[in-house]
C-alpha cells in the first residue's frame, strides 16, 4: 500500500500538465468562435468579438486546468491569464493611438513638410519646420532651466536637508507644483515676462520658461528617489577615506545614480513637450521660422496641430493632413530623445565588474 501511495505521489509530479502548444491553441479556437459568434449576435462588432473570445478562453482554459492539473494549478493559470489580459487592455489604447497617428500622419510625411514654413500658405503645401524649430529651442530652452534647478534641489533633499523644516516646505511646494494646471503655468510666464518686458510679450523664452514650470517638479521628484536608493555603504567608504561630502556626491552618488537620473529628465521633457495651453499663451503662434529665443513669437509643434486641426482654412483636408503630420513628428521625437538617453544611461552607468 505504501508503495503503491508513492508510486501515484511520484506520477503526480510528472504527470496531469497541459501541454505547452494548450493555450495558444486554445487562444486561437476562441478567437475563431468568439468572432463568430460577434459577427451573429454583434453585427461583427470588434470590442464584443474580443470579450467574447477572451471570455471564452478563460472559461474553456479553466475547465482543461481543473480536470487536468488541479485545482491549485488551475488558480495560478487564471491569475496569470487575467493579468495578460489586463497588460493587453491597458496596451490597447497605445496601439490604437500609434496606428491612428501613422496611418493619417504619413499623408504629409514628406520632406517639403520637414523644409518648409506656412508663410503665405493658405491651401496644400508648406510645412511645419518653423514648429519644429521652436519647439526644439523652447524645450531645450526649459531643460537648461528646470534640470539644474530641480537636480541642485533633490540633492539638497537627499543629502543635506533629511527632516529638518527647510526640507519639508521644499517636499510641500513641490507636490503643490506637481498638481499645478500647465495653463495656469502659461499664465505666469506671460505675467513675468509682462512685469519684466512688457505687456503683451510673447516670445520662445516665455514658453520655455511656462514649461519649466511643469518641469522642475518631476525632476526633483525623480531625482530625490533616486537619490535616496544609492547604498549608504558607498557614502561611508568614501568618508572614510577622508572624502569631503560634495566631493562624494560628485564622485559617487551621482555616477551611481546617472542612469535613473537621465531617465527622469527624458521623462520630464516628455510631460511637457506636448503641451499646449502654456505656449497658446506664452509663446503664442505663427506662419514663419522665428531662430531668436528672445523675440516675436514662436511656433511650437503642440500649437502647430492644434492651430491647423482647430482652425483649418477654405482646404479643411490639406490642414488635418500637416495636423497629423505634426502629431507623428512629435511622437517621433520623443521616442528618439528616449533612445538617446537610453544610450547616455548606459554609456556613464558604473560599471559593475
Amino acid at each position: 500500500m505504501t508503495a503503491l501511495s508513492h508510486a501515484i505521489t511520484q506520477d503526480s509530479l510528472t504527470s496531469g500538465r497541459l501541454p505547452k502548444f494548450a493555450t495558444p491553441v486554445t487562444a486561437v479556437a476562441a478567437a475563431i468562435v468568439g468572432f463568430a459568434l460577434a459577427a451573429l449576435l454583434a453585427g461583427g462588432n470588434l470590442g464584443a468579438a474580443v470579450l467574447i473570445a477572451y471570455l471564452i478562453f478563460l472559461i474553456t482554459m479553466e475547465i482543461a486546468a481543473r480536470v487536468i492539473e488541479g485545482a491549485r494549478q488551475a488558480a495560478d493559470r487564471r491569475a496569470r491569464h487575467l493579468i495578460v489580459g489586463a497588460f493587453l487592455l491597458a496596451l490597447l489604447p497605445l496601439v490604437s493611438v500609434i496606428w491612428e497617428v501613422v496611418s493619417k500622419g504619413m499623408a504629409r510625411f514628406d520632406i517639403d513638410f520637414f523644409t518648409k514654413s506656412m508663410r503665405n500658405v493658405v491651401g496644400e503645401g508648406g510645412g511645419a519646420v518653423h514648429a519644429i524649430y521652436g519647439t526644439l529651442y523652447v524645450t531645450g530652452m526649459a531643460t537648461l532651466i528646470s534640470v539644474p534647478i530641480g537636480l541642485l534641489t533633490a540633492i539638497y533633499l537627499a543629502e543635506y536637508g533629511v527632516r529638518n523644516r527647510l526640507s519639508k516646505a521644499i517636499t510641500f511646494f513641490v507636490d503643490v507644483m506637481t498638481g499645478v494646471p500647465s495653463i495656469v503655468a502659461g499664465l505666469f510666464a506671460y505675467a513675468l515676462m509682462g512685469m519684466i518686458v512688457g505687456p503683451g510679450t510673447r516670445s520662445g523664452f516665455s514658453g520655455s520658461i511656462a514649461l519649466s514650470v511643469l518641469m522642475i517638479p518631476v525632476v526633483v521628484r525623480a531625482s530625490e528617489e533616486l537619490l535616496r536608493l544609492v547604498p549608504n555603504e558607498l557614502r561611508e567608504a568614501a568618508y572614510a577615506l577622508g572624502v569631503p561630502k560634495w566631493l562624494t556626491i560628485v564622485k559617487v552618488v551621482l555616477p551611481t545614480a546617472i542612469s535613473g537620473l537621465v531617465s527622469g529628465v527624458i521623462l520630464a521633457i516628455a510631460r511637457v513637450i506636448g503641451e499646449t495651453a502654456p505656449l497658446l499663451i506664452a509663446a503664442g503662434f505663427t506662419a514663419s521660422l522665428n531662430n531668436n529665443l528672445f523675440a516675436n513669437p514662436m511656433m511650437t509643434l503642440p500649437v502647430f496641430v492644434y492651430d491647423s486641426y482647430a482652425h483649418p482654412g477654405t482646404d479643411v483636408q490639406a490642414y488635418w493632413d500637416r495636423a497629423w503630420a505634426g502629431a507623428l513628428t512629435l511622437i517621433l521625437i520623443v521616442m528618439l530623445l528616449n533612445l538617446i538617453g537610453r544610450l547616455i544611461a548606459r554609456r556613464f552607468a558604473p560599471k559593475t565588474r
